[in-house]
């Protein structure tokens, strides 16, 4: 297996303490439904200014283009708002190494089938390249996901172990 970065980082992170995951979990609470409610208006507003963009698009060959980076951008922006937020199951599982393997065992199952599944025709091809990230593997580390991603038959591809684990479904690239 072939690591790019330190291997120190592809370990289980260390527990964080209960009373902060507390506060964390109680801060959610109030935190997470007011970036919901921010980010439904900012998509709003986007979408109301993308009917004047219509307008627009025709005469200019770029501007489509740069609409839509701007749109994923900022709501890309408003949703890691939230990304300090502590779900239930987190604050009640923080140390629990068998309930992080499951989960790891579901996330990278539930892509593989995804992936191997056959292709419909009219239908997008599911996506070869996947980011299983640290909210999955948080308390087994980068190296079980690796594990259990190449005995299904994915690839590791360069990422931060820190935040995620990148993979590359290898039998896309396959012609049939």
């Amino acid at each position: 297996m072939d690591v790019y970065e330190d291997p120190a980082t592809w370990t289980a992170r260390p527990p964080r303490p209960r009373w902060q995951l507390a506060l964390r979990f109680a801060g959610s609470v109030v935190w997470f439904p007011v970036v919901c409610v921010l980010w439904a208006a900012v998509a709003a507003v986007f979408f109301v200014l993308g009917l004047f963009a219509d307008a627009i698009t025709p005469f200019s060959d770029t501007f489509e283009g740069r609409f839509l980076n701007a749109t994923g951008r900022t709501l890309g922006s408003v949703a890691r708002l939230a990304s300090w937020c502590v779900t239930w199951p987190e604050l009640r599982h923080e140390s629990d190494v068998e309930y992080y393997k499951a989960r790891v065992d579901r996330a990278v199952a539930k892509r593989t089938a995804l992936a191997s599944a056959p292709d419909e025709p009219r239908k997008p091809k599911p996506p070869a390249e996947v980011a299983i990230p640290l909210r999955d593997y948080r308390g087994v580390g980068g190296w079980y996901v690796a594990e259990v991603a190449l005995a299904q038959g994915w690839e590791l591809r360069p990422a931060d172990g820190c935040r995620e684990v990148r993979l590359w479904w290898s039998a896309a690239s396959r012609g049939d």
